[in-house]
C-alpha cells in the first residue's frame, strides 16, 4: 500500500476512535515512514524537522488568543449574548424562535467569511464570540453540529473563492503562481469563475446542513453550559468601544506589518493602556489566552511534522503516477483521481495552502498532456487542494469550531464537527469540482 495513503488513513481511523488528534498524527506520520521503508530514526529525524513548520502558526494562535480573552474580558461578546438572550426571553416557541435561530446563524456566518477578509484574524473570533452564546443556543436547541458547518464554511469558502485576505494569498499568491511555475500561464484567467462551481458545492452543503440535516435541534445540558460559560462579565459604552479600537488596531498593524502576532499583540498592549484589562491582571490573561488556542497550537505543530514525513517517503509522487496508469486517456477519471488524491494529502497534512505546491507541480503537466483547458486546471488545482480542509482532524477549519463549541465539553471534534463537516462539503465539493474540471 501506498504510505501516504497507509499514514492518512491509520490517523483517520485513529482519530474516529477517540485518540487525540496529536497522538493519531505522530502514530500515522511513523507508520507512513516505515511503510515506505524508512528507517525509525530517519522517520523521526524527518518528522522533527517538519515541527518548525508549524511554530509560526502555533504563536500566532497563542497571541490571538490572548487578545481574544482581553476582548472577552472588555464585556463585547457578553453584550453580544446577553441582547440575544432577551430576545429569547420575549418570544414565544415557533415562528420567532426560528428567526433568532437563523439571526444567529447569519451572524456567525457573517463574523466568519469576514474573518478571511475584512478583519483576516482568521480562527480567532471563535473562541471570543462561540462560548458566550452557547447558553443561548441551547435554550434555542440549536444542534451544535449546524454551527460547526456554518463556521467551517465561513472558514474555508471566501479563501477558495474571493482572491482578497486569505483567498489573495491562496488564488493569487499560491495558486496562480504555482501554476504559472509548472507551465501554464494563468495570469489573465479569472480565478472567480474558475473557482465558482466549487464554491457552489459549498453553498449546496451548508444549505443542506442548515435547512434538512440538523433542523431539529439537539438537548444540551444547561447546567454544564451555566457552570463553564455563564460567569458574570461587566462592561460599560467605554469598554466595548475600546474593544472596537482594539479591534481596528490590530487590523491596522496587521496589514501594515504583514504579521498577525504583532497585531494581536497591538490590540492587547491597547487594551492594557485603556485600564480595560489591568496591569496585574495582563500576565494571567495573556496565559489564559494562550492555554485557550494551545491546542490548536501543537495539533498544527505535530501535521507539519506529519507532513515533512510524507514528503520524505516521496510517495506523493508515487500516488500520483499510479494514479496516472490507471486513468490512461479518460479525462472524466484523470479529474476524479486527481480530486481524490488531494483530498487525501490534505485531509492528511491539516492545510490547504501546504497542498497546492506539492501537487501542482504533478497535476498541471499531466492534466496538460490530458488537454485540459487552462481555466479548467485552475478549477482543477484550486479544488483538490481545498478538498480535505473541512473534514481534516488537523485543519484549523475544524479545529477553531470545535475551540469554540466545546467549551462546555458538550461538543466532540471528531464526531461532532469533523464527521458533519466532512460529509456536507468534501462530498459535494469533489462533485462540483469535477464538473467544474470537466466544463470549463
Amino acid at each position: 500500500m501506498n504510505a501516504v495513503v497507509a499514514a492518512v488513513a491509520i490517523m483517520l481511523v485513529l482519530s474516529l476512535c477517540r485518540i487525540h488528534v496529536v497522538v493519531a498524527l505522530i502514530i500515522g506520520a511513523v507508520s507512513g515512514g516505515l511503510i515506505a521503508g524508512m528507517s525509525l530514526e530517519a522517520t523521526i529525524e524527518a518528522f522533527n524537522s517538519g515541527l518548525g513548520g508549524g511554530a509560526t502558526v502555533a504563536l500566532s494562535y497563542a497571541t490571538l488568543g490572548a487578545f481574544a480573552v482581553a476582548i472577552g474580558k472588555s464585556g463585547l461578546a457578553h453584550a453580544l449574548a446577553d441582547r440575544a438572550l432577551a430576545l429569547v426571553g420575549r418570544q414565544e416557541e415557533g415562528a420567532a424562535v426560528n428567526g433568532i435561530r437563523f439571526l444567529i446563524i447569519g451572524l456567525l456566518l457573517a463574523i466568519a467569511i469576514s474573518s478571511q477578509n475584512i478583519l483576516p484574524i482568521h480562527i480567532a473570533f471563535i473562541p471570543l464570540v462561540v462560548p458566550p452564546l452557547l447558553y443561548v443556543m441551547a435554550k434555542l436547541s440549536m444542534d451544535r453540529r449546524l454551527v460547526a458547518c456554518v463556521l467551517t464554511f465561513g472558514l474555508i469558502t471566501p479563501y477558495m473563492f474571493l482572491p482578497v485576505g486569505f483567498g489573495g494569498i491562496y488564488l493569487n499568491e499560491i495558486l496562480i503562481a504555482k501554476i504559472n511555475a509548472n507551465g501554464v500561464d494563468a495570469s489573465g484567467l479569472s480565478v472567480m469563475k474558475a473557482m465558482a462551481l466549487p464554491a457552489l458545492g459549498m453553498l449546496c452543503g451548508l444549505l443542506i446542513a442548515v435547512f434538512f440535516s440538523y433542523r431539529r435541534g439537539r438537548t444540551y445540558n444547561l447546567e454544564t453550559i451555566t457552570k463553564a460559560e455563564r460567569v458574570d462579565t461587566s462592561y460599560s459604552p467605554r469598554t466595548l468601544v475600546m474593544a472596537l479600537l482594539a479591534i481596528v488596531t490590530a487590523f491596522v498593524v496587521q496589514l501594515w506589518l504583514g504579521s498577525m502576532i504583532l497585531g494581536a499583540l497591538a490590540g492587547f498592549v491597547l487594551f492594557n493602556l485603556s485600564g480595560v484589562v489591568r496591569w496585574k491582571e495582563a500576565d494571567d490573561l495573556f496565559t489564559e489566552g494562550m492555554k485557550m488556542l494551545a491546542m490548536i497550537g501543537f495539533i498544527m505543530i505535530a501535521a507539519s511534522g506529519f507532513a515533512e514525513v510524507m514528503r520524505e517517503t516521496g510517495e506523493i509522487a508515487s500516488l500520483v503516477d499510479s494514479s496516472v496508469g490507471v486513468i490512461g486517456e479518460n479525462k472524466a477519471m484523470a479529474a476524479l483521481l486527481m480530486l481524490v488524491v488531494g483530498l487525501l494529502i490534505t485531509m492528511g497534512i491539516g492545510s490547504s495552502f501546504s497542498t497546492i505546491p506539492i501537487i501542482a507541480a504533478l497535476y498541471v503537466p499531466l492534466a496538460l498532456q490530458l488537454g485540459f483547458s487552462p481555466l479548467a486546471i485552475v478549477a482543477l488545482v484550486g479544488t483538490a487542494g481545498a478538498l480535505g480542509d473541512a473534514g481534516s482532524p488537523a485543519s484549523d477549519s475544524t479545529l477553531g469550531p470545535t475551540a469554540g463549541l466545546n467549551a462546555d465539553g458538550q461538543h466532540n471534534h471528531i464526531w461532532d464537527t469533523v464527521v458533519p463537516t466532512f460529509l456536507h462539503y468534501n462530498l459535494p465539493l469533489l462533485g462540483f469540482g469535477w464538473l467544474a474540471a470537466m466544463v470549463l
